[in-house]
């Protein structure tokens, strides 16, 4: 009935239950050692049960002793048969009493673990997506403050976000024309090789610039989760890539998936363009289960690393050596595609592929 015994509304519970018991234990033993004694049992029952007539009671005495006969009168009666009582205390009321608090306790943990309840989904929804729905304004004056901080919290979040993605977009486009100016001066340049590496450096700053720009219109693009083929998909990027003369080939089957097609089609193009770049050729293999869809793109390229493959879906991060600025690009492509890819659910993650080479495995769940 608790999913986990480390959680708030375990603690609470388990608290109360045990206050619970013990105050009824420390009960049982104040009733036991200093209650009142019960008196004898009736001595008609008795009779009833041996099956001799039952005795006359004496007659009241004339010494003064009247008092105690009247506190003797005013004791409980005795239990009735086949429900003895425990340790002095009847066990009907006891047990009716134990369930009750139970179960106050119960609704009252639930009750107040419900708040941090609702701000944990929150928090998870707003670390997958800034632009989840806010927590609504109810319940008691704390959770209603709690739910109006945090909903302030995601704004400003969300606002310095969108303002750090405009100052960078407005950056990078309003540098293209001092770039283009630079690259028609370069022009005039006279030394072929001086003229070669200027313009390889100013091809570089344009395609950074580029990337940049793509980057953060990937960030910007919300998409809803819809069914989409995907199979589809693959086969589509797999005949444009081939017929460009690209070495690409895809197979295995799908079903729909529960994805944003925009995030998917980005995702998947620059893995397939990854593995062009550095290996001259790409495997698409898909492999399709129950709860959810793997998608690997290998190659038998020079590979990367095991120490460098987690590196490398940072921002314009390049591996040396082996996948150097020569072979094209600029480095951002694996953290658009594993971005698009958790936007999604999922996640990206590098393999070696069996013999050498690069394989990258896209993971989607089925929700």
């Amino acid at each position: 009935m608790i999913r986990s015994a480390d959680t708030l509304f375990a603690r609470l519970f388990g608290g109360a239950l045990l206050a619970i018991i013990l105050a009824h234990l420390l009960a049982f033993a104040w009733f036991h050692y200093y209650g009142p004694k019960m008196p004898p049992p009736d001595a008609r029952w008795e009779s009833r049960q041996s099956g001799h007539p039952p005795q006359q009671p004496p007659p009241p005495p004339q010494d003064g002793t009247l008092a105690h006969s009247a506190m003797d009168a005013l004791r409980p009666p005795p239990p009735p048969p086949g429900r003895p009582p425990i340790l002095g205390i009847p066990l009907i009321p006891l047990l009716f009493q134990l369930i009750s608090l139970v179960i106050a306790a119960w609704f009252g943990a639930k009750a107040l673990s419900r708040p941090i309840r609702r701000m944990s989904e929150a928090a998870e929804r707003l670390s997958e997506n800034l632009d989840s729905m806010p927590l609504s304004l109810n319940g008691p004056r704390e959770a209603r403050q709690a739910a109006l901080t945090f909903n302030l919290m995601q704004e400003r979040i969300r606002e310095q976000v969108q303002q750090r993605g405009r100052m960078l977009a407005a950056v990078s486009h309003d540098l293209r024309t001092p770039l283009a100016r630079l690259k028609l001066r370069v022009e005039q340049i006279e030394e072929p090789k001086l003229h070669g590496q200027m313009t390889q450096d100013l091809n570089d700053m344009i395609a950074m610039l580029d990337a940049t720009l793509t980057y953060l219109n990937e960030q910007r693009t919300s998409e809803a989760l819809q069914y989409f083929d995907v199979q589809a998909l693959i086969e589509s990027l797999t005949e444009n890539a081939q017929d460009n003369g690209d070495d690409v080939e895809a197979s295995g089957t799908c079903r729909p998936l529960k994805s944003q097609p925009m995030a998917l089609r980005s995702c998947l193009h620059n893995l397939i363009d990854n593995a062009l770049r550095y290996a001259g050729h790409a495997r698409v293999m898909i492999e399709d289960a129950s709860d959810r869809l793997v998608v690997r793109v290998a190659d038998s390229g020079p590979g990367i690393p095991a120490n460098l493959r987690e590196a490398v879906f940072e921002p314009f991060y390049r591996v040396e050596g082996s996948r150097n600025r020569n072979s094209g690009g600029v480095g951002i492509g694996m953290t658009i595609a594993r971005e698009a890819a958790r936007r999604m659910g999922g996640d990206l993650r590098l393999e070696e592929t069996p013999g050498g080479g690069l394989t990258a495995v896209l993971d989607l769940p089925r929700v």
